[in-house]
């Protein structure tokens, strides 16, 4: 038994699983993910011995780091790199983001595995003076990415968002990117509870009106648009959103509270459309992710659903608002599953969570058997609690 704090403070006794539920190693020749496009966005390892302070260039233990990415590879999973999982604009620098893209890009080449990675204008530390400085940063990103052999994913940029001033600026900006990208990319709307200053973007914080307008940028650009992460955390409306994208554009899911409805999609007599993946949460989840989507691959939704609906609970507890802070837990995850040796972050960020809230994300990933070494995790907890003076 363990004693875990409430909401309220109170400690209670958990009895923690003995065993996982799905192989932390994929079985030798498991077959390639097939009916879904899925992408985890992965988080950075630290380097805890690093000399540094929250404001300072990222330090990251690059051997960590890429090994968790061979994890995510090994079970199937596509790499989403360098976005906001990987705390771009909270800790990860663009020089550590660069360096970070070309590294995982070259380790993908090595072994087959597919990376995507994010574009933004983060070099940009202080306000820009106008659009043109915006364009400029994003290309600079584009070059970095496309001369690494990734696929571009173009993000929601905090200095558009400061800058433009109606749709027309949107459309004119993502032209121009869409029209110099060698390869199709894939367009990411993060809304405001991912980041609070991007509030208004497309134009509108009218999220129909913003929704034309990110419409229009597509149909201007159908075949340099691979397809389109939304993360909104409104199922309803990423439904209605992925009916109305071009035939060949791929709506990826970015919602982490709804995720098993989207990527099972709609009844074959509505349409049957569905939504891919580029997913967060689908960081902890690998191993089960993987495993519902092949059961999907039979053609089996309600299996799939079974597999996945249970771990919406612990999503949305790590997704909770304020939702940025998500990467804390992820990362916590991480810590307790054996992925890496320390619960250190980028930026001081393992204190943006409270202990009850980590306390719980044990507890749900536990019950969901996600750690490989149910002992090992409950040992690492052990180890958290006596920090905050909870005694054995």
């Amino acid at each position: 038994m363990i004693r875990l704090p409430d909401a309220c403070g109170v400690l209670r006794e958990y009895a923690p699983r003995t065993e996982p539920a799905v192989p932390a190693v994929p079985a030798a020749g498991s077959p390639p993910l097939v009916s879904r496009t899925v992408f985890s966005a992965a988080h950075v390892v630290a380097d805890p011995f690093a000399d540094t302070t929250p404001d300072g260039p990222a330090a990251v233990d690059w051997d960590a780091t890429l090994a968790f990415r061979r994890h995510l590879w090994s079970h199937g999973l596509g790499v989403a790199e360098a976005m906001d999982t990987a705390q771009r604009g909270m800790g990860l620098d663009w020089a550590a983001a660069a360096e970070l893209i070309r590294r995982s890009a070259a380790e993908a080449a090595a072994c087959g595995g597919r990376i995507a990675c994010g574009v933004g204008t983060d070099q940009l530390t202080g306000p820009a003076s106008c659009l043109d400085e915006v364009r400029a940063a994003y290309e600079e990103q584009l070059a970095v990415v496309e001369e690494a052999g990734a696929q571009a994913i173009v993000m929601a940029s905090r200095a558009t968002a400061a800058l433009a001033r109606s749709p027309e600026d949107y459309l004119e900006l993502y032209g121009h990117l869409l029209r110099q990208a060698s390869e199709p990319v894939i367009l990411h709307w993060l809304g405001p509870m991912f980041d609070p200053a991007l509030t208004g973007y497309w134009g509108s914080e009218d999220l129909d009106a913003a929704t034309e307008t990110f419409l229009a940028v597509i149909a201007e650009h159908p075949d340099k648009v691979d397809g389109v992460k939304i993360s909104l955390l409104d199922a309803g409306r990423e439904v209605a959103l992925r009916r109305r994208l071009p035939g060949g554009v791929r709506c990826y899911t970015g919602d982490d509270f709804n995720y098993p409805e989207l990527i099972a999609g709609e009844d074959p007599a509505a349409g049957g459309r569905f939504s891919h993946a580029l997913l967060g949460i689908f960081d902890p989840l690998a191993p089960l992710a993987a495993e519902a989507v092949r059961v999907l691959d039979t053609g089996d939704p309600a299996g799939f659903r079974k597999l996945l609906d249970p771990t919406v609970e612990l999503s949305r507890h790590l997704f909770q608002a304020p939702t940025r802070y998500y990467k804390t837990g992820v990362v916590f995850l991480a810590w307790l599953a054996g992925h890496q040796e320390h619960f250190t972050m980028v930026g001081g960020m393992q204190s943006a969570r409270s202990l009850p809230h980590l306390a719980r994300a044990y507890e749900l990933a536990d019950s969901l058997g996600l750690f490989p070494d149910p002992a090992l995790a409950e040992a690492r907890m052990r180890q958290l609690l006596a920090v905050h003076g909870v005694a054995a």
